[in-house]
């Protein structure tokens, strides 16, 4: 009798002995068996306006705002009287100091991801 208890407290034990060896032999061989992970390549940005370009932008207030009013780079509501900046094309509208930091770093509408060109600044192409 006693023999059956311990066989039954024993083979549980061995099963699960066995189940976290062959888990730590996985974990071992997935870790120490994978080809070097290289980072991806970053493409090489290209800088972003100057404040005379900044300048250039059209500066409205957030009433007259028609595409949304959440400005996309801190994510906080534009206010009916909080000075904007809007982007020409695409119309997407930011706080000035947001656009600002934003277009000083990236050439991009951090909205559509339209490249701004400060060429075409009066122009109206679409984004």
């Amino acid at each position: 009798m006693l023999d059956s208890v311990l066989f039954a407290l024993f083979l549980p034990c061995l099963g699960m002995s066995s189940i976290f060896i062959i888990y730590m032999c996985l974990l071992w061989y997935v870790t120490t068996h994978q080809p070097p992970v290289t980072p991806p390549a970053k493409s090489v940005s290209e800088k972003g306006l100057s404040p005379s370009e900044l300048e250039k932008l059209p500066r409205i207030t957030g009433k007259e705002l028609v595409m949304g009013t959440e400005c996309a780079v801190c994510l906080d509501d534009i206010e009916n009287e909080q000075p904007v900046r809007l982007v020409p094309g695409c119309n997407h509208g930011f706080h000035v100091e947001c656009a600002d930091t934003w277009f000083s770093k990236h050439p991009l509408c951090p909205v559509c991801r339209a490249k701004l060109d400060p060429q075409n600044f009066t122009s109206e192409s679409p984004c």
